[in-house]
């Protein structure tokens, strides 16, 4: 059974940083697209980051040059390195992950773990 659980969330002022972990189980990681969403209150979930197979990541524009993504297939493991945190970035974060990139990239993987809560101070 595909489980993912995420870690590491918690309260930080602005400019403050966070690493968030996903760690998967009942399968590889390193063959399925991976990536990390976000739901702020009242808002709809919204894609963060991923992570192909082969490595490739992507993010969206508001958190570029401050989220790094990675992951250690190793550990299975996936990771969000959040730096020069904003108030704007509170919400739970949710990893998600399939093996058909695009259903990452539209939010409709088919795994998903139960989300973390992110929350900025300013």
């Amino acid at each position: 059974q595909v489980q993912l659980v995420e870690s590491g969330g918690g309260s930080v002022q602005a400019g403050g940083s966070l690493r968030l972990s996903c760690a998967a189980s009942g399968y590889a990681s390193g063959n399925y697209c991976m990536g990390w969403f976000r739901q702020a209150p009242g808002k709809k979930r919204e894609r963060v980051a991923t992570i192909d197979s082969d490595g490739t990541t992507s993010y969206r524009d508001s958190v570029k040059g401050r989220f790094t993504i990675s992951q250690d297939n190793a550990k299975n493991t996936l990771y969000l390195q959040m730096n020069s945190l904003k108030p704007e970035d509170t919400a739970i974060y949710y990893c998600a992950a399939d093996r058909t990139k695009w259903k990452v990239w539209l939010g409709d993987a088919d795994y998903w773990g139960q989300g973390t809560q992110v929350t900025v101070s300013s």
